[in-house]
């Protein structure tokens, strides 16, 4: 194990100390510490999107700190450690690549299926009963949309083409328009869930699409902003439409 490794390892059971530790430190439990393990995790793609190499650095260091948290949880409870965290993800990786670390020939373009096998594998050694099994539950909703659609899909559960959701799609838009107050949320959810089933037709993941789609939007928002001058919240709404459309047309 490196240096480094071991002193942060070394940082986080001084900082857990039942007698000279961090009082808020000591106070966190698994649950606690999730939210902050997610945060972390968004920070880093942040770091990524913005192709800041000094923040990729410190973020992954974040991340790898929440990693390092967990497992000291654990160890004090004599459940795991960190040992056995990287034991198992390395012993996951080499059954996951046989034709690396084993004597099975490359997959070749069968690669994706062998993969999704090998997992399926996985969660059945862990029990699994359903094809649903191991999504989870903590997932952004529309990647989670998405994992659920793509586990049906190779039950054999999908449109053949793009032309079913997207009839689906309109389909749930006239429902929802339709629906009383009390139905609204449902129908609200199924329109969305039946949209990432469309974009998933095209081959498109739906997480990455809303969020290029929210980039374009506050890059154009900020735009008509500046060109206000400071004053967008007065303009009346056709004068706002007009901007919008200008930055449109200036980005095109």
């Amino acid at each position: 194990m490196s240096e480094q490794l071991n002193r942060l390892l070394r940082i986080m059971a001084r900082l857990r100390d039942p007698v000279g530790g961090c009082e808020w430190d000591r106070a966190q439990r698994f649950e606690t510490i999730v939210p902050h393990t997610i945060e972390e995790a968004y920070e880093v793609a942040d770091a990524v999107t913005r192709g800041d190499i000094n923040d990729i650095r410190d973020e992954l260091g974040d991340l790898l700190f929440q990693v390092v948290f967990q497992a000291r949880i654990a160890e004090e409870a004599s459940q795991f450690a960190f040992d056995d965290v990287a034991r198992a993800i390395s012993d996951k990786l080499e059954a996951r690549h046989p034709h690396i670390f084993g004597d099975e020939p490359p997959p070749g373009e069968a690669r994706d299926q062998r993969w999704e096998a090998l997992k399926a594998a996985e969660r059945a050694q862990k029990g699994a009963k359903s094809a649903m099994d191991g999504v989870a539950r903590s997932l952004p909703a529309l990647l989670r949309a998405e994992k659920l659609q793509k586990r049906a899909a190779r039950e054999g559960f999908d449109w053949p083409d793009p032309a079913g959701p997207a009839a689906k799609l309109a389909e749930e838009a006239c429902e929802l328009q339709e629906a009383s107050p009390d139905k609204r949320l449902e129908e609200a959810g199924d329109l969305l869930f039946a949209a990432v089933n469309l974009v998933r037709a095209y081959g498109i993941g739906a997480e990455e699409a809303l969020r290029a789609a929210n980039d374009k939007f506050e890059r154009r928002y900020r735009a008509m902003e500046d060109r206000a001058e400071g004053r967008f919240a007065d303009l009346p709404l056709d004068r706002q439409e007009a901007l919008w459309q200008q930055v449109k047309r200036e980005e095109a």
